[in-house]
């Protein structure tokens, strides 16, 4: 069934939005897989906030053009789904997973700003840790020192104690 053109427009404005908060974009080529399969996809991508969609080519080229991913028209060849997403990591680390498992789904390219992504690029991106991991790591290591320090201190009176229960022991035997 073909769209109209008020339905185009709102398809083109629904994905310009997208784009326009997008940290990064995902292309995958999807022939060949089952129904089933896409709806797990879409499972995953909706947890992980991701907006994911299969749509013409020809109304995300329009969606794209005068933004900094127009460098990703020359990619939209054949049946495509697209991965938008705000966390520059997500989409490829989701989509990369699926597609070790589904061979039928093959990533094509991505770009993060103006600059369009290879495979080999898109992988390189999913295997970065996410934003909450760095977080993480960031605090933890922000945190050692302080820590390592109130060690320290506690040691003193620790080691204070110990000497007076020594002495204690060695007067009682």
């Amino acid at each position: 069934m073909s769209l109209n053109l008020d339905e185009k427009k709102a398809i083109v404005a629904e994905v310009s939005a997208q784009v326009a908060d997008a940290q990064s974009i995902i292309v995958a080529e999807y022939r060949g897989m089952e129904a089933g399969q896409m709806t797990q996809l879409r499972a995953k991508t909706r947890e992980s906030g991701i907006y994911f969609r299969v749509i013409k080519n020809s109304l995300v080229r329009r969606a794209v053009a005068d933004t900094p991913y127009a460098g990703l028209a020359e990619h939209m060849v054949g049946p495509l789904a697209y991965g938008i997403s705000s966390d520059p990591v997500a989409a490829a680390k989701v989509l990369h997973e699926f597609s070790k498992d589904n061979k039928e789904f093959v990533i094509k390219a991505g770009a993060m700003g103006e600059s369009v992504m290879s495979l080999e690029d898109v992988k390189a991106l999913a295997a970065l840790p996410s934003r909450e991991e760095l977080l993480s790591k960031l605090m933890g290591t922000m945190q050692a020192p302080i820590a390592k320090f109130v060690r320290t201190l506690n040691e003193v009176p620790t080691k204070f104690v110990r000497g007076l229960a020594a002495v204690r022991d060695s007067k009682e035997a």
